[in-house]
């Protein structure tokens, strides 16, 4: 059986980065007990950095944690455009951001995985058409 691939989303990034966020104490504790690495898109990072800057907070340690390789990017978003297009589509209702339709496609990519996240609009989004994503997340199914 396939590892359990864990997929980052912004708000635990950001919550495990800033000690200010309403969801660092969570995001702390569930990154105390995964195991490396974490996998993630290029638009999740854009908008932590952007998130993070915002309460003036450098990027650096995102690029440490980037570098260290506890963080992995391997989606390439434009090898999924079709799919990831048709995701905001469908969804197109909801407030999908681009970060959030890469993260759905990567979990139909990943036969066994979990997305990380804070996002109750994970709770709507299906994957492979009806499946129901996996996620860690701080709220109740």
């Amino acid at each position: 059986m396939a590892a359990t691939r864990v997929l980052l989303d912004t708000g635990p990034l950001v919550g495990y980065l800033n000690g200010n966020d309403r969801q660092h104490g969570w995001a702390v504790e569930c990154w105390s007990a995964l195991f490396d690495p974490l996998w993630t898109c290029e638009a999740v990072l854009s908008e932590a950095i952007f998130l993070l800057q915002s309460e003036g907070i450098a990027a650096e340690p995102i690029l440490r944690l980037l570098e260290r390789r506890i963080i992995r990017l391997d989606f390439v978003m434009d090898d999924h455009r079709a799919d990831v297009f048709r995701l905001l589509r469908k969804y197109a209702d909801q407030p999908m951001s681009l970060a959030d339709a890469c993260l759905v496609r990567m979990s139909e990519v990943a036969e066994s995985c979990q997305v990380f996240t804070t996002d109750k609009d994970f709770l709507v989004y299906r994957r492979k058409g009806r499946q129901v994503i996996p996620l860690l997340a701080p709220f109740d199914r």
